[in-house]
């Protein structure tokens, strides 16, 4: 019997864990072996508001990139294809998650956003780059490399 896996970094404490995909069919959530956090098994991004924003990116032990974003805005809309794409692709060493600034403005408001669609990419919970306006993805991934070697 073959039992297909994934190996999956928990966001909380960066440790690495082997979960069965078919206990998850089943309905099981998965936890970290280490430190007993929820594991995300999603590839696409998560979502923090106002409250969660210091749990979910500042306390990260991978990086962070955060999408700070409004349902209104025409360019946000242009750039979700391609957070989901990155959100994809860089998963278990990125975590890449969407604020909505018109229902956090506490965040957006720390952050100083003054246009959106804005990046930033935390590392160890401090903001290391930020990218505003709708960029190309290559251009995106690059940033998002360059800080992860």
């Amino acid at each position: 019997m073959n039992v297909s896996s994934k190996v999956i970094r928990c966001a909380k404490c960066g440790q690495n864990n082997r979960i069965s995909l078919e206990k998850v069919r089943t309905g099981l959530q998965p936890k970290c072996g280490n430190c007993n956090a929820p594991l995300l098994l999603s590839d696409g991004p998560g979502f923090v508001d106002d409250s969660t924003f210091r749990d979910v990116v500042e306390t990260s032990a991978i990086p962070v990139l955060v999408d700070f974003w409004a349902p209104w805005c025409g360019p946000c809309h242009m750039l979700a294809p391609v957070i989901e794409e990155l959100a994809a692709e860089f998963s278990g060493h990125v975590r890449v998650v969407k604020l909505n600034t018109d229902e956090s403005p506490n965040t957006s408001a720390r952050f100083r956003i003054q246009g959106i669609p804005t990046l930033i990419l935390f590392v160890n919970g401090k903001e290391k780059d930020r990218m505003v306006g709708v960029l190309p993805k290559r251009a995106i991934a690059d940033r998002i490399q360059s800080l992860l070697t």
